[in-house]
């Protein structure tokens, strides 16, 4: 797929696929950790017939700018740049699409846009809702043990593994819930390319890192810490389509138990014998289930 590049008015530089009908409706793909644009390959080729699909490289990832201090990477900034996209684009209005760490973002960006109508729809495929994952994370044994990872993605002293081998020798230590045999080999050739790159290695891995998010270790109490409330976050009320892959190893099912508190117009679609790269391990349900989604709310 063809990129262009485009400078944001923070400074940020993005790669991004824009395709598809310039009058058409928007749809704006945000990719997970350790991917890119090519996560949502399959939705493009499906949808930009009739709508205009736009698809960046986000901060940190490929050829797109890639700061090198953690402070760049807090999500205030990341859901940012996905506004001023819209704008360098000259994007009035969209729907948000967001899988794993685009997810979370897509979560942020949606909350943020729905007040003044500039996010209209949201579509989330194996990416929790912020407040229900930190619960989980203090409270559900697999969510805790699934996400140990993070811990070790945060860890200095994994540094000079990074330095020597790139970004593959952390991803080798420290994931256990990746099943690679399920992705193309030339797909995977090309991003065990893309991550001998150091500094979108570190880029990807300060997402991490200025994250709020809260891991404990193991040991700790399976309990809510003493004080503990779920972050304020105004409730999701535009039309929000959950895809789930069910045989998530990272992202356990509970992720969606209290969902509907949540977002007040929901739909879940649930995909059953898929891990969690639903976009391209299962891209006929989930393009059928973003399909429905999107005819029955246009």
């Amino acid at each position: 797929m063809e990129q262009q590049r485009v400078t944001l008015a923070n400074g940020i530089e993005l790669d991004v696929v824009d395709t598809g009908p310039r009058d058409a409706p928007v749809l704006i793909f945000l990719h997970g950790f350790p991917e890119s644009h090519r996560t949502w390959r399959h939705q493009i080729a499906h949808f930009s017939d009739r709508f205009r699909c736009i698809a960046p490289d986000q901060r940190g990832y490929r050829n797109s700018s890639k700061p090198q201090e953690v402070s760049a990477y807090t999500p205030d900034k990341l859901i940012g740049d996905i506004f001023q996209l819209a704008n360098a684009l000259d994007v009035k209005d969209f729907t948000i699409v967001g899988h794993d760490w685009g997810g979370a973002i897509a979560w942020g960006v949606a909350i943020g846009g729905q007040m003044n109508g500039r996010v209209t729809r949201c579509i989330i495929a194996n990416a929790p809702h912020p407040a229900i994952f930190q619960k989980l994370l203090y409270t559900n044994e697999h969510q805790r043990k699934s996400s140990q990872y993070m811990r070790g993605f945060r860890d200095p002293t994994n540094d000079a593994l990074v330095r020597e081998h790139g970004l593959a020798a952390i991803l080798m230590k420290e994931v256990k819930w990746d099943r690679p045999s399920q992705m193309e080999p030339e797909e995977r050739g090309r991003l065990l390319t893309e991550w001998q790159d150091r500094e979108a290695a570190f880029g990807m891995l300060n997402w991490y890192r200025a994250s709020p998010i809260d891991v404990p270790p193991l040991e700790a109490p399976y309990a809510l810490p003493d004080g503990w409330t779920p972050p304020p976050l105004p409730k999701l009320t535009i039309p929000t389509l959950v895809i789930w892959a069910m045989d998530d190893l990272a992202l356990p099912a509970e992720n969606l138990d209290g969902l509907d508190e949540v977002v007040e117009d929901l739909t879940i679609a649930r995909v059953h014998d898929c891990g969690h790269f639903v976009p391209w391990e299962a891209p006929d349900k989930v393009n059928a289930a973003m399909e429905e989604f999107l005819e029955r709310t246009a």
